[in-house]
């Protein structure tokens, strides 16, 4: 089980209460003896069906509409380490779990099925159609969830969706990782990817912020997941909204990014499958001898400068 007095992981199940109702409490006795809170539904029964609509016994009101909109309320309390599960055996989601699947990706919730989806045009990550018991050991060996992750020949079609799902203000934060040898005379290292986003271009390690995400805690996060390093995060560089150009544009959002430096006791880098390749390099060879993305090549400039 995970070992943990408060829950760090909470979800709400989804799925047709009409057709799988036991399925859907299997899963939350699962989860839950896993240690995940599972905010909805209750171990209530099916006290009758309307017109196809479970109603449950614990439900306080018998309008379907104000049953439905109090379940999805349940998602703004999830935090940074909710996800939703929907239960939907031989790929059939139903039209309440369907609507209730729009919402959670407007809200941008990881969304995560037993099966692949027959009845609904939906698209889903390759990494998102999983067993409840494969979710738990996920869980319980990574102390994250699946990151999504798409396939090669899916690319395009992941990035439109993801486009889709951009709230109107996006935080990001990144990194300039630090590698200081002891009793080196040698000007420090900083680590960077070459990445496939753009092109064959030298990035920084980073990512978006979480819901509930504190930025520290996100920048860290993303580095362990991109390159399997512990980082020490401290100061500031810059903080700055999009570059014209620089690839990261989207229409009506408001892309902000905080970076900071960061400092690692080790160069063992383990690639996730976000890049292609790394390279120590000192920041002043980078500026003067590297491709690198716009927004990466700001940021080291204001490190160098920092750096005097």
């Amino acid at each position: 089980m995970l070992k943990s007095n408060t829950p760090l992981f909470r979800c709400v199940l989804h799925g047709s209460f009409r057709k799988h109702f036991r399925g859907i409490q299997h899963v939350r006795r699962l989860f839950t003896e896993n240690g995940i809170d599972v905010l909805a539904p209750t171990l209530s029964e099916v006290e009758r069906i309307e017109d196809g609509f479970a109603i449950l016994k614990s439900d306080t009101s018998h309008d379907r509409r104000m049953i439905e909109l109090l379940y999805l309320h349940n998602l703004k309390r999830l935090g940074s380490d909710g996800f939703s599960y929907f239960v939907n055996p031989d790929g059939y989601l139903g039209a309440s779990a369907s609507y209730e699947l729009g919402i959670a990706h407007v809200a941008n919730v990881p969304c995560f099925f037993n099966e692949a989806l027959k009845d609904h045009p939906a698209y889903v990550h390759n990494n998102a159609v999983v067993t409840p018991e494969q979710l738990v050991r996920y869980i319980k060996r990574f102390g994250t969830l699946p990151s999504p992750r798409a396939e090669r020949n899916e690319r395009a079609i992941h990035k439109l969706w993801e486009d889709l799902m951009v709230p109107g203000s996006v935080v990001a934060v990144g990194g300039i990782i630090e590698y200081d040898a002891p009793k080196s005379k040698k000007e420090r290292e900083v680590l960077l990817v070459r990445t496939h986003k753009w092109g064959g271009l030298f990035s920084i390690v980073g990512g978006k912020v979480r819901r509930n995400e504190r930025l520290d805690g996100a920048l860290g996060r993303e580095i362990a997941e991109e390159t399997g390093l512990r980082a020490s995060v401290g100061a500031d560089i810059c903080t700055f909204d999009q570059i014209k150009n620089s690839g990261y544009y989207h229409a009506g959002v408001q892309h902000i990014f905080v970076d900071k430096a960061v400092r690692v006791g080790s160069k063992r880098v383990k690639l996730n499958d976000e890049a292609e390749d790394y390279l120590w390099i000192p920041a002043r060879v980078a500026l003067r001898d590297l491709p690198i993305e716009p927004n990466a090549r700001h940021t080291l400039e204001c490190y160098v400068n920092m750096s005097g």
